[in-house]
């Protein structure tokens, strides 16, 4: 199992770059970041000097989306970092949340997501492409290569990413939902005549080391909040009742609303119908065993990453246990 950290591009942005050259001498292959440029800093301008100051770690975003910027100009983006460093970056990219509505705009459509995929992809690997109705090629790329790993949780975003992406994000640790979601991608990807091997599994979720498991939830639980934001979404398409498990949508049925100035904050007081199961299931809590534990078991399932969403108030000790304690004994297994 590869690790990967995401941060929020909060500044000053020299503790971002520090963070990720930690994380990469702690054993984490993988540097991802927040895009949202009206919450937190640019995520591109930032990953040129995290890129300069770590030698083989792979950085994206988590996740960007075919709405806020050009597809061509998200691809010269790569292209640029990729010519730069040697190709070590990723695309994550999913339909948008912050990003886009807090600028009062909403998330693309499916559609639009499918179309974006392999233009972005063709352009940061030097391929002549369809773009606004006319042929476009970056003449400037030379042995580009960009792997797009995609985020999503309700059937036709996991049918996209199983005919489409190289790799799938799925933002919660919850073994049912894993199991669920890495199955749909798989049964995709063999139904479009793709290897189902061939495409990444990314877990993604919070982790806290620690023992006081009350102060681990309330620092926590805004990551319910967030995910509940995505199944909003998914209920009123599908209902309670479709094809999306109840372990994913029966927990927001107290959800009144959700304010973007606390996005991905501990103190968010949107997330108060978030309970305490839900907290458990969807992140990883407790000693450091307690994570081994919960990692094995998705690997189990299929999960070839695990990102961890660094956000509470003790991210450098749970980076440095997981240097430790974690990534050896999964590395070992």
């Amino acid at each position: 199992m590869d690790f990967g950290v995401v941060l929020q591009t909060n500044p000053p942005a020299s503790r971002v770059i520090e963070m990720m050259r930690r994380a990469e001498e702690a054993g984490f292959s993988y540097g991802w970041t927040w895009d949202s440029h009206m919450l937190w800093q640019e995520p591109f301008v930032i990953y040129s000097r995290v890129l300069e100051a770590t030698a083989a770690m792979t950085v994206g975003p988590m996740v960007t989306n075919p709405g806020t910027r050009d597809w061509s100009v998200i691809a010269s983006l790569f292209a640029t970092l990729n010519d730069m460093y040697g190709n070590r970056t990723v695309c994550g990219i999913g339909r948008g949340d912050s990003a886009r509505r807090v600028i009062g705009q909403p998330p693309m459509s499916m559609a639009t997501l499918a179309e974006a995929i392999p233009v972005i992809k063709g352009l940061a690997e030097g391929r002549e492409v369809i773009h606004h109705g006319r042929p476009l090629r970056i003449p400037w790329v030379r042995d580009g290569r960009l792997e797009i790993w995609m985020a999503g949780y309700g059937p036709k975003a996991l049918k996209l990413a199983g005919e489409e992406a190289d790799g799938f994000i799925l933002q919660t640790a919850d073994p049912h939902i894993a199991r669920w979601t890495i199955g749909a991608v798989r049964s995709a990807a063999q139904a479009a005549g793709r290897d189902p091997a061939r495409i990444t599994m990314c877990v993604a979720a919070p982790a806290y080391v620690g023992s006081d498991l009350a102060h681990q939830r309330e620092q926590l639980r805004w990551f319910g909040g967030m995910v509940g934001n995505h199944v909003a979404d998914l209920v009123a398409r599908y209902g309670t009742d479709g094809p999306v498990p109840r372990e994913l949508t029966d927990y927001i049925a107290g959800r009144k609303g959700y304010d973007y100035a606390h996005h991905g904050k501990a103190d968010n007081p949107s997330v108060g119908f978030v309970p305490d199961e839900i907290v458990d299931r969807f992140c990883l809590l407790g000693p450091a065993a307690a994570h081994v534990d919960r990692l094995r078991e998705l690997a189990g399932i299929g999960a070839d990453q695990f990102a961890i969403y660094l956000m509470h108030d003790e991210e450098e000790k749970t980076l440095a246990a997981y240097g430790d304690e974690v990534i050896p004994e999964l590395r070992r297994a």
